[in-house]
């Protein structure tokens, strides 16, 4: 048999092979971790939670969530065992230096006119710049249009298909 028939075949063997290899040392690395923990380590489940390691036993771990409260979880719902400074840092806040800009509780700031009015227009009524809001209504162009003649065999009570009660 030709060896350039046989190499696709070569080569799909190799890829499932270091495929199958990295995904064995992921799960290795992982256990090695859940075997690690001790208690009083901080670490994250695999939900999202946070949580203080208690006691460990063969298979379980339990978990202290909030003060006093505690759960037993299963030891592969692990999903990384943090340090103590990431811990304090995400759960108590210890430590948050803002660089960046800072983000409002609220959309407030996002309804604000910010000195360029491209987009937003001052009410005819009210003079003032502080009240600025958003026009809504129709475009100019859509007053030029004229509206559409009723057809004459329709009387004005009956409705033709489609038409509706709105005005």
């Amino acid at each position: 048999m030709n060896p350039v028939t046989l190499l696709p075949f070569i080569v799909l063997i190799g890829a499932m092979f270091l495929m199958t290899r990295s995904a064995k040392k992921k799960q290795a690395a992982a256990a090695q971790m859940r075997n690690d923990m001790q208690p009083g380590t901080g670490v994250r489940t695999i939900g999202g939670m946070y949580a203080t390691v208690k006691e460990l036993h063969d298979d379980t771990v339990v978990l202290e969530v909030a003060p006093g409260v505690h759960a037993i979880y299963a030891k592969n719902a692990i999903g990384a065992v943090l340090d103590d400074a990431e811990y304090n840092r995400i759960v108590h806040g210890d430590g948050d230096d803002i660089d960046g800009a800072i983000v409002p509780d609220d959309a407030s700031s996002l309804t604000e006119a910010t000195g360029s009015d491209e987009h937003v227009e001052a009410d005819a009524d009210d003079d003032s710049s502080d009240n600025a809001k958003i026009d809504l209504g129709k475009k100019a162009e859509a007053d030029d249009v004229e509206p559409k003649a009723e057809p004459k065999d329709v009387k004005a009570d009956e409705k033709a298909d489609g038409e509706a009660d709105a005005k």
